[in-house]
């Protein structure tokens, strides 16, 4: 098992050569990428989300260039080589979080106070948006490819959430035939443990730079740290690439968290 990963929902790798080739190959797509997308911007224009925007092939090679090295290794290790989508480009700029008429006061409250804290996969279902397990991950791996400052909009993560979650639903799908857990509606749960999360998980902040991964456990808990004033970044913001492939054991090997 990665050194962390186990206990504390998340890993460092880098700075690595062969993640600096594959993150050099990779801003200038991200680059253009990002500036052809018409994808309106969130959080007042402050945060492009930029899903599946990265033109990478399935082994997230880009430009001829393969992303190898520690962080790749063990995710082959620990998941296998699943095949992988074109890589999110998370991009965000200075002023981050602003409030948008998409959002609730609470829910700006909520990214300002608290990250916008989530596991991602689980999402909100039909007009009333009850929450529910629809995209079991394998795994979030974060590719820096700009270099920042400490201060501008890194990633957050509580620290051994993945316990805590995976122990809630569990719960909540006790009792129900497995090839009804994707409409099991986990809201109540996944709120509760959020609040037990936040009440005994240390929040770690993930500042890393091209030619490091971030490899995060899909249940722990994380989210995108409001920005600092002052903090260096250049004009295009702070960008991210994110793989994070579904597994192909669905929900059963989703809960599972590994010793």
């Amino acid at each position: 098992m990665v050194a962390g990963l186990a206990a504390r929902g998340w890993a460092r790798f880098g700075p690595d050569p062969a993640i600096a080739r594959w993150a050099s190959a990779a801003l200038p797509l991200a680059r253009e990428a990002l500036a052809q997308s018409t994808e309106p911007l969130r959080c007042g224009g402050t945060w492009d989300v930029g899903l599946d925007l990265l033109p990478n092939e399935s082994d997230a090679a880009v430009g001829g260039v393969a992303l190898e090295g520690a962080a790749m290794s063990a995710i082959a290790a620990l998941y296998g080589m699943l095949p992988l989508h074109r890589a999110q480009l998370s991009a965000v700029y200075p002023g981050y979080p602003q409030p948008w008429e998409a959002e609730s006061d609470a829910a700006y409250t909520y990214r300002l106070t608290r990250d916008a804290a989530h596991i991602d996969g689980i999402l909100p279902v039909g007009p009333e948006r009850r929450r529910m397990v629809r995209e079991p991950h394998a795994y979030i791996l974060g590719l820096p490819l700009t270099e920042t400052g400490e201060g501008a909009s890194p990633p957050v993560i509580w620290e051994g959430s993945h316990r805590i979650m995976a122990r809630a639903f569990r719960e909540a799908f006790a009792g129900y035939a497995a090839a009804d857990w994707p409409d099991v509606d986990v809201t109540n749960v996944y709120h509760a443990a959020r609040r037990e999360v936040f009440a005994t998980c240390p929040r770690v902040v993930l500042h890393a730079g091209p030619g490091e991964a971030v490899l995060i456990h899909r249940l722990a808990l994380h989210g995108i740290s409001p920005w600092q004033v002052g903090a260096a970044a250049p004009e295009d913001g702070r960008i991210i690439a994110y793989f994070r492939p579904e597994l192909p054991g669905g929900i059963a090997e989703w809960l599972r968290v590994e010793e």
